[in-house]
């Protein structure tokens, strides 16, 4: 009887996981769906206990004490500008938890060999032997590919590609021999000593492989990075719900990684990119900010924030296109107010949302709701694009290549057939930025130059502010 409560427990916080993240796909529902999500874990963690029965709960207390402190000193501490950070190291513990489980699953059963020298019949049959593999191996790529991914995203590792000569085999080498050598696991019959060193070889090489696949992937591709390593996170946890029996934790993975996935295909596309492109690495480094192709520009012209205030006095309507740059200077909370204050004015106001804008997917949309700006002021590209032909101003916030024209009209061009912002097509634009310095494309932005332009130089928070104070007064 309390197995079939335990099923029907199990059943309900697998339906609330899918109603939880369903909820998500909406900025007005997500955290709503967040709370959702949250309460089916808290259920699966207690109808799990229960179902072990006999457990020692010391450690279980300790374990839940010491995650949730660390949980909620992050959640409080680390600021908006931190969380692709966050979200990486995250990313990265759920790999170390599924590897972790894996390698206990593997030495809890690895004296069984002293009877039967077969891996799969010592793990319960083939099944247990290939999922306590894969939940290893995914794991463990999972774990160091996200630290790398928080390195660079952190400023701790530098954001640019690291090449590293025969990369391309190199991983392929790793990639393949993790996989053979897992193979040969599931098949072969070996000594308890011989089994173990074997299971060792996989687990550091796939350490290794997770390093050797991320570092040569640029700071400005890291979007797709976390939220392929999201995927994997979740396939992990996914093999580890089979290896430990666990329904409602294979349901959760593979939410995980299918969702995770989902999110990486309409990264790339918004990148019009292929995921082997960006995988490949080479491309998207942080120093190609400030070191190519800084000058050359003869038409551009520049505006004081006392301008763009005279400027916005008379507009109907202003659109603000919010990048990384926003993020850095932490201007949200002035974007809002400006915001607000335009609207006083009669101004129709819109926030228009590039799907790669910032360092992790729907980062812009984080920074945009801390400074409680209305959900419905939020447009996704698709939905905005064809406002900005009637739009007096639009006021571009530290973004670069997602509204750099040149993805429309030059074809020499890396970018071209990204889908961007037509920010260009509004009948003035004033960009906000530190100086003329390219994106991670490293290209000239065609935007500077156009007759309709205005370049405000400066850090976004400090000049939004002085706008506000010159509008104020006006």
């Amino acid at each position: 009887m309390t197995s079939s409560y335990i099923s029907l427990g199990y059943l309900g916080a697998a339906m609330l996981f899918i109603f939880g993240l369903s909820q998500l796909s909406k900025v007005r529902t997500a955290r709503r769906g967040n709370t959702m999500a949250a309460v089916a874990m808290l259920a699966a963690i207690v109808l799990t206990l229960i179902d072990l029965g006999s457990v020692d709960y010391r450690y279980i207390i300790a374990g839940l004490i010491a995650g949730s402190a660390i949980g909620a000193i992050a959640a409080m501490r680390v600021q908006m500008t931190q969380m692709p950070e966050m979200v990486a190291l995250f990313n990265g513990v759920g790999g170390a938890a599924s590897a972790l489980v894996g390698l206990s699953f593997f030495f809890a059963n690895v004296h069984k060999l002293a009877d039967n020298p077969s891996v799969s019949a010592m793990l319960g049959g083939e099944h247990f032997a290939v999922t306590t593999v894969l939940s290893l191996l995914v794991g463990a790529v999972t774990l160091t590919g996200s630290v790398v991914a928080f390195l660079k995203l952190s400023g701790r590792m530098t954001g640019d590609p690291i090449l590293l000569p025969l990369r391309h085999l190199l991983n392929i080498v790793l990639l393949g021999g993790t996989l053979g050598i897992g193979v040969w696991i599931t098949t072969g019959v070996f000594t308890p000593a011989s089994a173990i060193a074997l299971i060792l070889v996989v687990f550091f090489a796939a350490l290794t492989l997770g390093v050797t696949a991320v570092i040569p992937i640029g700071g400005a591709d890291m979007p797709v990075v976390i939220s392929l390593l999201n995927s994997y996170s979740g396939v992990a946890a996914a093999m580890t719900g089979f290896v430990l029996s666990n329904n409602l934790l294979i349901i959760a993975g593979s939410l995980v990684g299918a969702s995770g996935l989902i999110l990486t295909n309409i990264m790339c596309k918004a990148m019009n990119r292929s995921l082997a492109n960006v995988m490949l690495g080479g491309f998207g480094g942080d120093s190609q900010l400030g070191e190519k192709d800084t000058g050359g520009y003869t038409t551009v012209k520049e505006s004081s924030a006392e301008e763009v205030a005279l400027v916005l006095e008379d507009a109907s309507s202003c659109i603000f296109v919010p990048g990384y740059g926003l993020a850095v200077a932490q201007a949200q909370h002035a974007t809002r107010e400006l915001a607000d204050l335009l609207q006083k004015r009669g101004c129709k106001v819109s926030y228009a949302i590039h799907p790669v804008a910032g360092r992790m997917p729907g980062h812009m949309n984080v920074l945009l709701a801390e400074a409680d700006v209305p959900y419905d002021q939020l447009f996704e590209m698709d939905v905005i694009n064809g406002d900005f032909k009637s739009t007096d101003v639009s006021i571009v916030l530290g973004a670069n290549d997602v509204v750099n024209p040149a993805a429309l009209n030059d074809k020499s061009s890396p970018m071209y057939g990204m889908p961007i912002l037509n920010v260009h097509e509004s009948r003035m634009v004033f960009v906000v930025k530190r100086s003329l310095s390219p994106g991670f494309a490293g290209i000239r932005n065609e935007l500077f130059e156009l007759d309709n332009t205005n370049m405000v130089f400066g850090d976004a928070k400090a000049v939004l502010t002085e706008i506000i104070s010159e509008l104020k007064a006006a």
